[in-house]
């Protein structure tokens, strides 16, 4: 590994670093990484419009798939770029938390849209306009995980508001399939606000190891090819409560 550079701000420690291996695969690439976390976000070097990381690329695949020709996208969480950079600047309003991250990534990953907004992502959410989107993509990861504020059934049936009709979210958590209170919750929370809920997570050899999990939920049924899913396959999950704001206005920005 070759360190580019390590910023430390009020919310992240961040790394950007080049390697010869990711995930087993040899090759020349850039991450950008929290911590001692998992990778954010990646590039490889020899080709930087290949999508590396499988959960971007499934993501990807639902969009297109459930959505093929959506007007507009909303995504809280911006890490390199990765999904925005695919798309015309206008098809994508892009909520980040830390402006750094934002800044490194044009620096180093050459993000050069100007379709980020810095700020809390629910708060700006909540400032759109109702049924603007077709998709509302959650990919965002603090110091704990995926911020709690935006995993409460307030924050679901905000961003129920502001989807098309057909619209559809799909979130990007990372969690254990069997056994974890934290992500079962999150999907019970789901499935109050939409009728539709789908759950793909990442196989690995280490049952304990947490992984990447996708949630999607709709109004609609929700198609994927699971030959496009870059691996990802489907799971059931156990119920769990639902999450809710707490009331004592200190917990959660809204």
């Amino acid at each position: 590994m070759h360190l580019l550079t390590k910023e430390v701000t009020e919310h992240n420690e961040i790394i950007v670093f080049d390697t010869t291996q990711l995930y087993g695969e040899l090759g020349k690439f850039r991450c950008l990484q929290f911590a001692e976390d998992a990778v954010q976000g990646a590039i490889d070097l020899r080709d930087p419009e290949r999508v590396v990381l499988e959960y971007p690329r499934a993501i990807l695949h639902c969009m297109e798939h459930n959505a093929p020709a959506f007007r507009q996208a909303f995504l809280i969480g911006h890490g390199v770029g990765t999904m925005a950079r695919r798309y015309p600047v206008e098809r994508f309003v892009v909520a980040e938390l830390d402006e750094k991250v934002v800044e490194l990534s044009r620096k180093y990953f050459g993000y050069r849209w100007d379709n980020v907004v810095i700020g809390d992502g629910r708060r700006i959410l909540n400032g759109q306009a109702g049924g603007a989107f077709d998709c509302i993509l959650l990919d965002a990861f603090g110091k704990a995980g995926t911020p709690a504020h935006l995993t409460t059934l307030e924050f679901f049936q905000t961003a129920k508001e502001k989807l098309a009709s057909r619209g559809m979210m799909l979130l990007n958590l990372m969690g254990k399939p069997w056994n974890d209170k934290r992500v079962s919750s999150i999907h019970t929370t789901l499935k109050e606000v939409f009728r539709y809920t789908r759950v793909f997570y990442l196989p690995g050899d280490d049952k304990e190891e947490q992984r990447n999990m996708l949630l999607l939920g709709r109004e609609e049924p929700i198609e994927a090819d699971m030959s496009e899913m870059a691996g990802f396959v489907e799971l059931e999950l156990d119920g769990g409560h639902v999450i809710r704001d707490r009331r004592n206005g200190a917990a959660y920005l809204v």
